[in-house]
């Protein structure tokens, strides 16, 4: 009787996604490979440049700034002052920190911090602007400011909640209670506080104080 059955010894064919042991150690030696490499430079990064990094961090996160000391008093005969120094405040900023979380709105707070700054403190916009854009570290926006554009200033930051990268820091300016009157023996400071006339400047090394 003749077979009409024909079996041909064909070798069979594995589906593409099928996933064979030959692929799963495959795939486990290259993210194994990825993983040695990713904890090769990790420890690359924290024990050799480790320090470096970390001194990099601190100097962007830190500024040193020299406060200048209150100048001492001057008084008549009587005890009666003739020259004060009244404490107020100094405005700077570091433009590096006054960023969005895109460039918009970067430019937008930018915008937003000049325009505040040029009414609370009577300055010019464009120019305060160039300050609040610039790429440098530490900008002054204003010097010796009174109290209550001090809290202007603050109010202003608690409402926009913008606080990173505005500097309030402690200043003195010179005041004469009896302003012109014996000007010329008395004399007068520079925005330094440093006597630049008369008693201001003859006794200036008694008068100036240290700065910390």
């Amino acid at each position: 009787m003749e077979n009409k059955f024909n079996f041909k010894n064909k070798k069979t064919k594995i589906p593409a996604n099928t996933v064979t042991p030959k692929r799963l150690q495959g795939a486990m030696l290259v993210l194994f490979v990825l993983l040695l490499a990713l904890v090769f430079r990790l420890g690359f990064l924290q024990i050799v440049k480790g320090a470096d990094y970390k001194e990099q961090a601190v100097k962007q996160q830190t500024m040193s700034k020299l406060i200048s000391a209150k100048r001492g008093n001057i008084l008549d005969a009587t005890g009666k002052s003739l020259a004060i120094s009244a404490q107020v405040d100094t405005v700077s900023i570091n433009p590096t920190k006054i960023k969005g979380k895109n460039d918009k709105e970067t430019k937008d707070k930018q915008e937003k911090l000049a325009k505040a700054f040029s009414e609370i403190f009577e300055l010019d916009y464009e120019e305060t602007l160039q300050k609040v854009t610039s790429t440098s570290s530490i900008q002054t926006i204003a010097r010796k400011v009174e109290q209550d554009k001090i809290d202007k200033l603050k109010d202003w930051m608690k409402e926009n909640k913008i606080s990173t990268g505005i500097n309030i820091d402690e200043d003195t300016r010179r005041y004469y209670p009896y302003n012109n009157l014996a000007a010329y023996v008395i004399g007068f400071c520079n925005s330094d506080n440093q006597g630049i006339y008369g008693i201001e400047r003859s006794y200036n090394s008694y008068l100036t104080g240290t700065p910390r």
